[in-house]
């Protein structure tokens, strides 16, 4: 059986039904923009893969209980699970999440790989350093929405219930951290020009 060709929702399915490769499919496929997030908010390498392990610990439990119900959303779930993982490690520790760029993991490994030349890889990478560095300097609470939407795929609605703020103040925070972006973008193009 070829796992890879099955939707999220017919891995969950053969998973419910016994067979283990579906969910090593699911934890295949979306196993580095999970970390990602994970790592993003907790900028520790142990605690991000301790984290990791819980959250799919929740999710094996969520499915063989029968208590899973989000309907071809398995990642914003997964995500969302992995989120209020690091929030109650946060809440025991007694201080807020700082989100951040560690610069031992790169983010935008995720983005995956395709053929391209070798000038081509060394403009994406520089690119991709150059962007991971202007997302560091971010206000958090712009930097947390940011990489929530963008590498969680959360929606938000769920951004807004994981951050306790309205779904006005997680839109807002995205369109500052993105006019903030491109700002520093310009900036960064015009310093370069002259």
């Amino acid at each position: 059986m070829d796992f890879q060709l099955k939707s999220d929702q017919e891995l969950i399915h053969l998973y419910i039904a016994g067979d283990e490769g579906g969910l090593v499919e699911l934890i295949r496929r979306y196993q580095s923009k999970i970390y990602t997030s994970i790592y993003l908010l907790v900028k520790d390498q142990y605690l991000a893969e301790d984290i990791f392990q819980d959250t799919f610990i929740k999710v094996i439990n969520t499915l063989k209980a029968g208590k899973y119900n989000e309907e071809g959303k398995f990642l914003p779930w997964v995500t969302r699970i992995g989120h209020n993982l690091v929030i109650d490690h946060f809440r025991r520790e007694k201080r807020t999440p700082l989100v951040s760029n560690g610069e031992d993991f790169d983010i935008f490994e995720v983005l995956g790989n395709y053929d391209e030349s070798t000038e081509d890889k060394m403009v994406r990478e520089q690119t991709h350093r150059d962007l991971k560095a202007l997302i560091h300097l971010l206000p958090a609470e712009q930097k947390e929405v940011l990489i929530m939407r963008h590498y969680g795929d959360l929606s938000f609605k769920e951004i807004a219930d994981i951050t306790d703020v309205s779904i006005n103040t997680a839109l807002g925070r995205m369109r500052y951290a993105l006019n903030n972006l491109r700002k520093m973008m310009q900036t960064k193009e015009l310093s370069l020009k002259n």
